[in-house]
């Protein structure tokens, strides 16, 4: 680790003294309202000098692993130059114009190669702000696909327990009602449909007799509300800030027939699990499974600019575009927006030019093998890795500030949550920095308990 800056103040580029950094923590604690936190208790935030590669420098003169990739979504690291080199060309045209009756050529490519690289059925997308709302719109679409078909009485989605899918309105209804993080909200929002959730384990069979009993179950709740269900929403694989609860691909087939016996629309939500981070470009690619509807975000722009998207089949595209209103009824002010159209074109070639899944193997080695003596702490209930996805669970609730602490002494970033502590790192981690983490997160969990 090394010193950057000195902790007491932070400079211009003249080098005057601007203020300390006392000073702009406690005008941040005056001002800002950080996610999931209270102004009157708010948690300690750091502030962040700089970044470079898969490092934060912060002003108390540390330089730290990012172990998050910033929410999932920096996966070729901080100040590459290739990324780089793509905003900066597209200034020098344009940052931004309205995309309706406007098109431009980056957003034309950058939906070429999504188009190519999704599952083969997804023919038209749409670009959101960001994933939540992206959730919005998919969500939105399936309700005018069944109004254009003539079931206007089926206005509710179908889920599972555990889930999460953002924090804007339709996706909160979506999200967990009792154990998620809107239970606050009940009453306020959409009443949806919830099945059980899935058995837990990645590698759990089709024959074994819990996902034997969850199929039953589901298929139960599909066929006593059939008429009120416009589609099934899912994260596949992995719930992710539910609780990175990893599930059977078996699952998925099992809700990909159900769609189909019904006459639901199956909408997938990788906003975190796509572009690699379970070992396949996207998590559906385990089951066999294509949906009507993909969602994606984060990794999209390598983590640059907030930017994502909504796919969904020609037969869908075609159905609501020949139905009451003939659009769908949808258009932020900055979809489709130049630079970050761009950046993410970038991003996804930078991504497909190089061996990315046999990274992604040698990162998931690299947590399964750091994060195993976490196992034998009495203070752990399980410890689980997919891809490049680490998690430690405890088994009571993660005291946040104090694992934070712990784990950032041992020069590593990460963010626990609930019961977890986990690392979603970046693929452009060395085996040694993957090493870091892991033995950071244990030896820290082992300190805090």
């Amino acid at each position: 680790m090394g010193v950057i800056c000195n902790a007491s103040e932070i400079t211009d580029p003249g080098g005057t003294v601007r203020r300390s950094v006392d000073e702009w923590l406690e005008r941040d604690a005056q001002l800002l309202w950080h996610p999931y936190s209270s102004l009157s208790e708010p948690s300690p935030v750091r502030l962040v000098r700089g970044a470079s590669g898969v490092r934060l420098q912060l002003t108390d003169g540390v330089e730290v692993i990012d172990a998050m990739s910033s929410w999932w979504s920096v996966i070729h690291g901080y100040r590459n130059p290739v990324l780089d080199a793509a905003l900066k060309s597209q200034v020098d045209d344009f940052s931004h114009v309205m995309f309706g009756g406007l098109t431009h050529e980056p957003a034309i490519r950058l939906a070429e190669r999504l188009v190519e690289i999704t599952p083969a059925p997804l023919e038209h997308v749409f670009f959101c702000d960001s994933g939540s709302v992206s959730v919005e719109v998919a969500i939105k679409l399936a309700l005018q696909y069944q109004v254009a078909r003539g079931y206007v009485g089926r206005s509710r989605m179908l889920t599972v327990r555990g889930g999460y899918h953002g924090d804007t309105f339709a996706p909160m209804s979506v999200c967990d009602p009792v154990n998620g993080m809107h239970s606050l909200f009940t009453g306020a929002l959409q009443e949806q449909v919830f099945g059980p959730q899935p058995p837990a384990g990645f590698d759990r069979p089709a024959d074994d007799p819990e996902l034997q009993a969850w199929a039953a179950a589901m298929a139960a709740v599909a066929s006593e509300r059939a008429d009120e269900v416009a589609a099934i929403v899912v994260e596949p694989i992995l719930q992710g800030a539910g609780g990175m609860y990893p599930y059977s691909p078996a699952c998925l087939r099992v809700l990909r027939s159900l769609a189909d016996q019904h006459g639901f629309l199956l909408i997938l939500d990788e906003i975190a699990t796509g572009f690699g981070r379970t070992g396949v470009m996207f998590a559906s690619e385990h089951a066999g499974v294509d949906p009507d509807i993909l969602c994606i975000g984060k990794a999209l722009t390598g983590g640059y600019l907030s930017l994502a998207a909504m796919l969904c089949t020609a037969e869908v595209a075609q159905t609501v575009s020949n139905g009451p209103g003939g659009a769908l009824m949808h258009g932020p002010t900055f979809m489709a927006n130049p630079l970050a159209c761009s950046v993410a074109l970038a991003s996804i070639e930078l991504l497909l030019a190089q061996d990315w899944a046999a990274r992604v193997a040698a990162i998931s080695a690299g947590l399964t093998a750091g994060l195993a003596p976490a196992a034998e702490l009495p203070s752990v209930k399980d410890v689980r890795v997919l891809g490049a996805v680490g998690v430690v669970q405890l088994a009571g609730p993660v005291d946040m500030v104090r694992m934070t602490d712990a784990v950032l002494r041992r020069g590593v970033w990460v963010r626990p949550f609930r019961d977890l502590v986990y690392t979603m790192p970046p693929y452009v981690c060395t085996d040694e920095e993957i090493a870091t983490i892991g033995s950071a997160i244990t030896d820290a969990v082992r300190e805090v308990g």
